[in-house]
């Protein structure tokens, strides 16, 4: 059930829902996606991801073939659930490129518990996106909207759906019907659930990382951003360079270090000048990030972990996709550049 101090209203006027509730639109981030409330653009793009039947055969209510039309619907038809309060649908839209490719959301039934649905498009299956996304809207339903407790059921033949739900901590909580009227039939479906306790437990014993970042800033006042290299988490989201810091260094000791080893520069002889830091919560794992002013460095900044540079005006930083921990450190840097 959910807490009394959070009933399904959808204003701040009714003084019921917190700011940043996605019931109020509030987007969520995760390290590579964007959650947010489905428009009317959306209508072009879930045509190409739904209309496949690997996709949507074992989905109760997602109609074949699919078209524009459905999708029109779909982006209604969502709209009027979150303003009546029976459920919020979130796309999933990518940082990196902005592609749409999957939604997850929750309804709420009649005791007032969140049931959780999902789906993402066959070219994107096994890359750990629908995780990601749920992790993060279950941390939402939560610590944010006081849920108690979130369940999903799944059709017996979903292997894959199964596979989700036991990363991320639920456990078997019965059967139940599940009518699936757009495929003209009925089955017994597997129940799971979370409880906010047993997620509560996990998640504060999540690993805090104390990483460092260096503002290189140029005589003309650019600032030189690079990629995140192949093969790491955030592939290709751009970031101020830096790196983790060693247990036996120091912040500005790890900097010295990681900007020789990524970029060949020596900065031993540099002011380091600290101006912020961010702390961001991963959902894994919680980061805590000192941001360093750099103006003198020896050497030429060079790529030697296959990343990209980029030299950007501190007005123009904020059109780069970057990693959630980078955003909030953009618009105080431009007070100092």
């Amino acid at each position: 059930m959910m807490d009394e101090k959070e009933p399904p209203l959808l204003t701040n006027e009714a003084g019921c829902r917190q700011a940043g509730s996605v019931w109020a639109g509030h987007r969520l981030r995760t390290a590579r996606l964007l959650l947010r409330l489905p428009t009317a653009a959306d209508a072009e793009s879930l045509p190409p991801l739904l209309d496949d039947w690997e996709v949507v055969r074992l989905t109760a209510r997602i109609p074949h073939p699919y078209g524009q039309a459905d999708a029109v619907a779909f982006v209604a038809e969502q709209e009027r659930r979150r303003q009546s309060g029976q459920g919020v649908a979130l796309v999933l839209e990518r940082t990196l490129d902005g592609a749409v490719i999957g939604c997850v959301g929750f309804g709420l039934e009649a005791d007032g518990t969140p049931e959780l649905g999902y789906w993402i498009g066959r070219a994107h299956w096994g890359r750990g996106y629908v995780v990601e996304a749920l992790r993060r809207l279950i941390r939402h339903l939560f610590e944010t909207l006081g849920f108690a407790k979130v369940w999903a059921q799944v059709h017996p033949d979903n292997a894959a759906s199964k596979r989700v739900l036991a990363k991320l901590g639920f456990v078997a909580d019965g059967c139940g019907p599940c009518a699936m009227p757009e495929r003209g039939e009925s089955v017994v479906s597997p129940r799971f659930a979370l409880e906010r306790l047993e997620w509560t437990a996990a998640h504060v014993a999540r690993p805090h990382v104390l990483v460092v970042a260096a503002a290189l800033v140029d005589g003309d006042g650019r600032v030189l951003m690079t990629t995140r290299p192949p093969g790491k988490t955030m592939a290709g989201l751009w970031e101020f360079p830096g790196g983790k810091v060693a247990p036996s260094e120091t912040p500005e000791q790890a900097l010295v270090r990681e900007l020789n080893e990524e970029l060949g520069l020596d900065v031993t002889e540099s002011c380091l000048a600290p101006v912020a830091f961010a702390s961001h919560d991963y959902d894994t794992f919680h980061l805590l990030m000192p941001l360093y002013v750099v103006r003198v460095w020896q050497g030429t900044p060079t790529p030697r972990e296959g990343q990209s540079l980029r030299w950007v005006r501190a007005a123009r930083l904020a059109d780069l996709p970057m990693p959630p921990a980078d955003i909030p450190l953009v618009a105080i840097l431009r007070e100092w550049v």
